[in-house]
């Protein structure tokens, strides 16, 4: 008998609309959601070489405070040895992306990192990345977000100058 009151409980919960307005304090407690099919993809950022799609999910990546965004990689795409002044949270939603913490382009020291995986890497950590299958990733932190190149000429917004 409880196990059908917590059933049907659970079922009266999961029928109700997925929405939140405010908590006792008033504070606003919206809630987002996104699907993969109604993602809004727009041009990935001047800082990485183009090609990459970008979706900005939650908060501005540019500005102080937490954000998430995708990037999805089209097949073969990379990204020229690089750092992050914060650490990086990435997980790995379709595709395959590959990792090596290196200074110099070297795939054959790369990590694999299958759809499913999540990883993290330090400030500063010098690496490059690829993709390899057309790929998305997400990626979430405190902002700003940015990279430095360890090669300014590979840095794309050098090529606009």
């Amino acid at each position: 008998m409880c196990t059908l009151n917590l059933l049907a409980s659970a079922i009266v919960v999961l029928s109700c609309p997925l929405s939140v307005k405010a908590d006792e304090h008033g504070d606003s407690k919206d809630a987002s959601f996104f699907v993969p099919s109604e993602i809004k993809w727009q041009e990935g950022p001047k800082s990485i070489p183009p090609g990459a799609k970008l979706a900005v999910l939650e908060g501005d990546p540019t500005k102080e405070g937490p954000f998430v965004m995708r990037l999805r990689l089209p097949d073969g795409y990379s990204i020229p040895p690089h750092t992050h002044p914060k650490t990086e949270r990435l997980t790995v939603i379709s595709g395959t992306f590959n990792i090596a913490m290196r200074e110099k382009l070297d795939k054959k020291s790369g990590r694999k990192m299958p759809a499913g995986t999540f990883g993290f890497w330090a400030a500063g950590m010098r690496h490059f990345v690829w993709a390899d299958g057309e790929t998305i990733i997400q990626i979430h932190g405190m902002g700003p977000w940015s990279i430095k190149y360890l090669n300014a000429a590979d840095d794309p917004r050098n090529a606009e100058k």
